[in-house]
């Protein structure tokens, strides 16, 4: 029983994660003011939008209930609230709170994969997944701070 509870928490995980990417990028798009970074926020969105759809399609195949984004609250409210009041739209400014919650994910995705080492290896595949792709990020961005 609890290789299938540790599959519907991944996957949750990682749709929840995926999603306030998507959700913190879109807002981004609308403020970044430099074409190349702009360009870069448009790339990172479609893989998180690539990610949440299949962390949303494996939780339907499985019949997995999916939940929505309460476990991020926090770090979503602390970004969303940053963003609302955000007087400094540089791209340097913007990418040191997207490095913060890159690399809150990265913690959390490790930690994750270690507590649900027994989940379906597909399933650890999208988390692995999700991980490289912040990592990626976080490295990319080093280069608008």
């Amino acid at each position: 029983m609890k290789g299938m509870n540790g599959n519907a928490e991944l996957l949750n995980f990682v749709y929840q994660n995926s999603q306030m990417g998507v959700d913190t990028i879109r807002q981004l798009i609308s403020i970044a003011e430099e074409d190349v970074f702009s360009e870069h926020l448009e790339e990172q969105q479609r893989e998180y939008e690539a990610i949440h759809s299949e962390a949303r399609e494996k939780l339907n195949q499985n019949g997995f209930d999916e939940k929505g984004i309460s476990a991020f609250e926090k770090v979503r409210t602390y970004l969303m609230i940053n963003m609302q009041t955000l007087t400094d739209k540089s791209s340097s400014h913007i990418s040191e709170m997207l490095m913060v919650g890159s690399n809150m994910g990265i913690i959390d995705a490790i930690k994750n994969i270690k507590k649900y080492s027994d989940a379906e290896p597909d399933i650890i595949a999208l988390m692995e997944r999700l991980l490289r792709f912040e990592e990626n990020n976080v490295q990319r961005l080093k280069e608008f701070l």
